[in-house]
């Protein structure tokens, strides 16, 4: 596809993601604990965090996929919060001072910089909690499976703990990918599959779009990579250059910025040859992946 065409693509889902984004703050507001509530301190911590702005993408797959598939109801209100809630929780604790100690996130401080570490700590594994909560009312226990599935030790938090031990070493091209695919792509498929479950998508079209998340979720962490050394903190909104700071295992590290932006291109192409094998409209999930190949930041 043209230079041109990807960023007509992307066009279509920066709206259709500023549309969600409205859609799941209101639905975010709805499965928050308020800040009157007591303790006032860590629900004021959780919301600091969700509503720190962002792109929405695990909550826009999870529609896009739900209503692609024909689901109908206000079950998947439930999956759009609590994909958002995991996702937050995740870079509430990536940033303390422990894993990576950042002290920017979209552009405002971190969480542990705004309420300190313990506090930091409790908001991430209250969103966590939380999460879980609103997953069970969608009344799917193979949607809350595949969750936790993509989420533990063989999916999010995995690739986290291969991610720390890395720092610092000489690490394979197959090290970074599972780092790569665990850490970042597992969230990503797990709100397309939940979003295809909770539709009652037959089988084969769940894996289709499982594989389609696959190669989004890499092509997701290839541009992060390429991003954190091109832009600057201003643009990013969070600490640039830090993955090399750290001796982080990343993509550029192990090819190079150009081959590394070709992996990002040839992993584009590998998702849209699974939609191109559905018969459904598939248009949303053409423009996010475009989106996601051509995003600064």
């Amino acid at each position: 596809m043209s230079k041109q065409n990807l960023d007509q693509e992307s066009a279509f889902a920066i709206e259709y993601l500023s549309k969600v984004s409205k859609e799941a703050e209101k639905i975010f507001e709805e499965h928050l604990p308020p800040v009157a509530d007591v303790p006032n301190r860590l629900h004021e911590s959780m919301r600091y965090s969700m509503f720190a702005g962002g792109k929405r993408l695990r909550p826009a797959l999870v529609k896009a996929t739900f209503e692609m598939f024909g689901g109908k109801g206000d079950k998947i209100k439930y999956a759009m919060s609590a994909l958002e809630m995991l996702h937050t929780f995740s870079l509430i604790h990536d940033d303390l001072p422990c894993i990576d100690n950042d002290d920017f996130r979209r552009g405002k401080p971190t969480n542990h910089k705004q309420f300190g570490e313990a506090t930091a700590v409790m908001a991430g594994d209250a969103l966590c909690i939380r999460a879980f909560e609103l997953m069970a009312k969608t009344g799917s226990a193979r949607a809350l499976e595949v969750l936790a599935n993509k989420l533990g030790t063989y999916g999010m938090i995995g690739g986290e703990m291969i991610d720390i031990e890395c720092e610092g070493k000489s690490v394979s091209l197959d090290t970074v990918d599972y780092i790569h695919y665990h850490k970042t792509a597992a969230l990503i498929e797990a709100s397309l599959c939940i979003g295809a479950i909770l539709a009652d998508a037959p089988e084969d079209k769940v894996k289709a779009i499982e594989r389609y998340g696959k190669a989004i979720g890499l092509a997701f962490q290839v541009v992060d990579d390429i991003l954190d050394i091109v832009s600057t903190t201003e643009q990013l909104g969070k600490d640039a250059g830090s993955d090399i700071e750290r001796g982080k295992a990343t993509y550029p590290s192990i090819l190079g910025l150009e081959e590394s932006r070709k992996r990002a291109l040839a992993l584009y192409e590998e998702s849209i040859k699974e939609l191109d094998a559905l018969s459904e409209d598939t248009k949303v999930l053409r423009s996010i992946a475009a989106f996601i190949i051509t995003r600064v930041n």
